[in-house]
Order: C-alpha cells, then sequence, then structure tokens
C-alpha cells in the first residue's frame, strides 16, 4: 500500500504522531496512537468488505491514519481535532498519490468522524473508530466519561 507508506513516511504526519504521543503518554485513558489508527482502519476496511463497498484499502486506512492527527492541535491550540485533522490531512495528503476525488472523500470522512452519519462510509468511520476501542480491558473504564451504551464492551471484529 504505497499511498499508505506515504503517510506513514511523511514528516508532518510524523513529526505530528510523535508529539502527540508525548502529549498522551500519561493519558489513563484510551491513546490516539497507531494502534488506535491501524485497528480503526482495520475495523472500517472488514465492514466496507462485508457491505460490498467499492472503497479502495488505501482509502480506508488514510481516513484511518489521519482522522485523530488533529489531536496534536487539540492540546497545543485548542482546535477541536477533527477540524484540526483536516487541516493537518490537507497538507499531508499533498504529497500523496491519491486523486483529487479521493482526498475530498478522506477529508470529509475525517471531519465527520465524531458523529453518526447517514451516509454509508460517514457511518462505517464513526463506528469503527468507537468498536477499535478496547473498554472491556481497559484499566480506567469506571473514570471514563462515555456512557456505558457508547463503550465497547464485547469484541465484535
Amino acid at each position: 500500500m504505497k499511498k499508505v507508506d506515504d503517510i506513514l513516511n511523511n514528516s508532518l504526519y510524523k513529526e505530528s504522531l510523535e508529539k502527540l504521543l508525548r502529549y498522551e503518554e500519561k493519558r489513563e485513558f484510551c491513546r490516539h496512537d497507531l494502534k488506535h489508527f491501524i485497528d480503526m482502519s482495520r475495523i472500517a476496511y472488514i465492514m466496507v468488505l462485508e457491505k460490498g463497498l467499492s472503497f479502495s484499502k488505501e482509502l480506508i486506512y488514510a481516513i484511518g491514519l489521519l482522522h485523530d492527527i488533529g489531536r496534536v492541535k487539540q492540546y497545543e491550540e485548542g482546535i477541536p481535532h477533527h477540524i484540526a485533522s483536516v487541516e493537518l490531512s490537507e497538507k499531508i495528503l499533498k504529497d500523496i498519490d491519491f486523486t483529487e476525488e479521493e482526498k475530498e472523500v478522506i477529508l470529509k470522512s475525517i471531519e465527520g468522524h465524531r458523529r453518526e452519519n447517514d451516509d454509508e462510509l460517514g457511518a462505517i468511520i464513526y463506528k469503527s473508530d468507537k468498536i477499535s476501542r478496547e473498554c472491556f480491558s481497559c484499566k480506567a473504564i469506571d473514570e471514563c466519561y462515555w456512557s456505558d451504551e457508547k463503550k465497547n464492551l464485547k469484541i465484535n471484529y
């Protein structure tokens, strides 16, 4: 997956990911790290395949790798991370060989990943982001601000 590798090797992406890891080093709750990004991508791609949708694996993984990268700006500047993720992703995607249409899909999915969506891909991204969390084994589950309905308490994927 060359385009995914290009994202992972992008200097802005690597710098942002390193900063994010430092900001969340002592975070007790779910971390926004490469493991979360990859887990979310894998689950989303499985859902895409199950529904017979035609989104490429690279497009889904691009969304997964980029959807929370703006948390750095949320920590630094107070910008909501879904907005900051779009801003950073636009810069990162400039050097990646996705078509303009694919970039629009990626950015729209990143922008909408925090809310339930009517469109099929948006719904998949929202749901996969939530169920990629391992609430069922979290040591901080009792302190988590997520409602019990929102917590992922079983393995589905």
